[in-house]
């Protein structure tokens, strides 16, 4: 289920909202538990099976969790006066690592199974037929699909135990309120990735205002605005040019440009949902996005987009590794080596893989120019061009098929492609008025205006209309059109 789809606008958000201000009044508990079944039937419904490995990972980390906080295994006998306050800093004993570890990796190798068994398998299959021996190859019967928003709950959960362990936050003493932290279906299968110690008191604690549900509907309003409106025919121009058989330069860096658009507005357009909603249910959300295309430098860019994540990647991975702390070589290891396991997070294939090396290795680079060099002083609109150009260029593999495709795609921008008579027909394809309205508008969107965060921070009658007939308009469209992919929702 999506946000942008008549199933959720009409159906489950009506029928959620009304259910969970029915209990306006009652205990937190019974408002998180409310969340909490609601957030399964959302996970489910496109396939209920993966409900049970939600649910067992998400119990697995509560109880390594209680076995963090008592120290014991035996936590059973009194346990909850232990998990009041944080543990206190300093030395943990071999039971509370050994539940760290568990949790840890029990995480992991389920993440790792879904989402890179089947890479491991065509890589498999691959091998074997090159040197002649398919008849060793394994059936494709063999593949799994991957759970939506595997990726997403799985760093979420992982947050959670770190940070119990850590002392960064005390271990929730109820299962329905940690169940709750994970399964609240406005962030649950595309984020954004919240820190446990981000929602504690919010899961404790929190008001339903009027205030938080005009601004939360604005929000919501304006993303939906933003994805069927603006993203979705950007990513039709994505479509048209990296999947045809043959396109020209110029055309190749409009695709190319369409779908950094695309992957931008649509990312971002879910996160203004995501918050819009956890708004409306009384929860505030961090920013996710902060005009990141706007950046003048790679290491700028990861401040601003998709903060929930590189925010996590940096006090769960690049700070663990040594961070800045060991010397500048391996300050730089850390960055390429984060980056790269940040290309794997997306998944098991060689695209994502070139894309993580890719920035891991414009940042170390960033980091290693002094402040004094030539780059740092050209004009902030120069660097911003160059900046732009290498997260255009990572977005190339990001998008293609295959590597393959993605090399090909990227010689056609630099002019080294072959061109065929197809072509002509791609060209005139590509520029429709809708397109070319959607793409004007987008880069005014993109460069100039405002984001929802900050013109949400004060709403007025005019603003409030203006979110309306957005909105009006974008379920107008909606509609009588069949394109709406959600970029992230494969992660």
């Amino acid at each position: 289920m999506v946000f942008s789809s008549q199933l959720f606008l009409f159906y489950f958000f009506p029928f959620a909202l009304l259910v969970y201000y029915a209990l306006a009044k009652a205990p937190q508990r019974a408002k998180n538990l409310c969340l909490a079944i609601l957030g399964y039937i959302f996970y489910g419904w496109a396939n209920p099976k993966f409900i049970f490995l939600m649910f067992g990972t998400t119990f697995l980390d509560w109880m390594m969790s209680i076995v963090i906080a008592y120290g014991s295994w035996r936590f059973w006998k009194d346990w909850k006066p232990r998990i009041e306050a944080p543990l206190p800093p300093g030395e943990r004993t071999k039971v509370q690592r050994s539940a760290l570890v568990l949790s840890i990796v029990s995480n992991l190798v389920v993440l790792g199974f879904f989402k890179y068994f089947n890479f491991f398998l065509e890589s498999y299959n691959g091998a074997v037929a090159d040197v002649g021996m398919a008849h060793l190859q394994w059936d494709t019967y063999f593949r799994v699909i991957l759970p939506l928003g595997i990726s997403f709950y799985t760093f979420q959960s992982l947050s959670y135990i770190i940070d119990v362990y850590r002392g960064d936050a005390k271990a929730m003493r109820n299962f329905i309120d940690f169940s709750c932290f994970v399964s609240m279906f406005p962030h649950l299968v595309a984020g954004p990735i919240l820190k446990f110690s981000f929602l504690a008191d919010q899961l404790e604690g929190r008001r339903l205002t009027m205030e938080k549900f005009a601004r939360g509907a604005a929000f919501f309003m304006l993303g939906m605005g933003k994805k069927v409106l603006i993203a979705n025919p950007c990513g039709k121009v994505a479509d048209l040019t990296f999947n045809a058989h043959s396109v020209s330069v110029f055309d190749s860096w409009f695709g190319a440009i369409n779908y950094a658009f695309q992957i931008f507005l649509d990312f971002s357009a879910y996160s203004d949902m995501a918050i819009g909603l956890g708004l409306m249910f009384g929860f505030v959300f961090a920013r996710n996005f902060d005009a990141p295309y706007r950046s003048t430098s790679v290491t700028e860019f990861w401040r601003r987009w998709h903060i929930s994540l590189s925010t996590w990647l940096r006090e769960y991975l690049y700070i663990p590794l040594g961070g800045n702390r060991k010397g500048k070589t391996r300050n730089y290891i850390n960055l390429f080596l984060t980056m790269l396991l940040g290309g794997l997070w997306h998944g098991a294939s060689w695209n994502f893989i070139i894309w993580g090396a890719l920035h891991g290795t414009a940042l170390a680079v960033e980091r290693g120019l002094p402040k004094e060099s030539f780059y740092w002083k050209l004009p902030a609109l120069v660097r911003g061009g160059a900046t732009f150009l290498v997260v255009l260029i990572g977005w190339v593999f990001f998008r293609a098929s295959d590597l393959p495709k993605a090399t090909s795609y990227l010689a056609t921008m630099f002019g080294f492609g072959e061109k065929t008579a197809s072509a002509t027909i791609t060209t005139g394809l590509l520029y429709k008025p809708y397109y070319l309205l959607a793409g004007l508008v987008a880069t005014i969107l993109v460069w100039f205006l405002p984001d929802a965060w900050e013109w949400t921070q004060v709403l007025t009658k005019r603003k409030a209309f203006a979110c309306a007939a957005v909105f009006v308009l974008a379920i107008v469209i909606l509609v009588t059109q069949e394109y709406n992919p959600f970029i992230y929702f494969i992660f």
